[in-house]
């Protein structure tokens, strides 16, 4: 009987732009303190996007059983209609009335570095929904939401014994140590990227090592070298999956933790696991926008064959 997961998170319309420069040519170190700066982005685009919208269409590109929960505005109807184009769930996707779905205009410059402002709109409702509402989850994941929703959506799975990933994302600065280690402790699993590993133990004053050893397994990602999996005392270095092009950069996030689901909900080794979530990682910084590439399970397969010389799926 197949898996299903439950996605809490946001859901947000993008406006990506693209700075024909680099960041570090502008921001003069000795004055970030009275920073003043405009950036000219003559490319941009918008884009349906939102941390749980991007797994959520991960997932369902590997034919994974997937149930996104989120809280929206009431200008989401193209993204609704996106959604039902593309037969995905939208039963647990509830509308707040007088609200706005959230709205992240995202710049990046030429060493792909983003510079990200996010209107959360709704999305500061996401408590309103509950993990129990959706009654059949046998694995769920708490990626960038409400403050009051990540919280709440943590303990719920927890006191449901549902195993979940704790993704902090963006959202991380807005807890403090205590309440990061109390995610961590309700969690089984943990996904940042090194950056955000960083942050977690200056918040924590506790090393990698002590925080990886509270769950089953911790997960690093470091962009164009790839990723780490610390688990049972053990560290798996995951190396980068080839990609055709470096398109843009956001959503590949979301992408890897897609697949770090969909290799947990079929029993795939951490190797395995982490080797797919790159390879998904990989093709999805080859197109523009989160949610614009496309692929079959059978494609996966064939991409992992060739990346890695061993079949995925036994």
């Amino acid at each position: 009987m197949s898996k299903t997961a439950l996605i809490c998170g946001s859901y947000a319309f993008d406006s990506i732009m693209v700075f024909h420069d680099h960041f570090k040519n502008h921001i003069l170190p000795d004055k970030v303190h009275m920073i003043n700066v405009s950036f000219l982005v003559p490319t941009m685009r918008k884009e349906f996007g939102g941390c749980a919208g991007n797994i959520a269409y991960n997932l369902h590109l590997l034919g994974a059983n997937s149930i996104p929960m989120a809280t929206v505005g009431e200008d989401f109807a193209p993204y609704l209609s996106w959604m039902e184009r593309h037969h995905m769930n939208t039963k647990h996707i509830k509308v707040i009335e007088d609200a706005y779905t959230g709205q992240a205009f995202i710049t990046t410059d030429m060493d792909d570095n983003q510079i990200t402002a996010f209107h959360p709109g709704a999305m500061g409702e996401s408590h309103q929904n509950k993990v129990s509402d959706a009654s059949n989850a046998d694995i769920g994941i708490v990626s960038p939401d409400g403050r009051d929703g990540m919280i709440e959506h943590a303990q719920q799975f927890h006191e449901a014994q549902i195993p979940f990933i704790f993704d902090p994302g963006q959202g991380l600065p807005m807890f403090s140590g205590e309440e990061l280690i109390t995610f961590i402790e309700q969690a089984t699993y943990v996904a940042m990227n090194d950056y955000e590993s960083q942050m977690l133990q200056d918040k924590t004053g506790l090393d990698l090592a002590t925080l990886a050893s509270k769950v089953e397994a911790f997960i690093v990602t470091k962009g164009g070298e790839g990723s780490e999996i610390y688990s049972s005392g053990e560290v798996i270095n995951i190396a980068p999956a080839k990609a055709d092009a470096t398109q843009d950069p956001t959503g590949c996030g979301d992408a890897y933790r897609a697949g770090l689901l969909f290799g947990i909900m079929n029993d795939l080794s951490w190797k395995a696991t982490g080797q797919l979530a790159g390879l998904l990682g990989a093709i999805k910084i080859a197109h523009p926008g989160t949610q614009n590439h496309t692929f079959t399970l059978a494609d996966i397969e064939k991409l992992y064959q060739d990346n890695y010389g061993e079949a995925l799926l036994a």
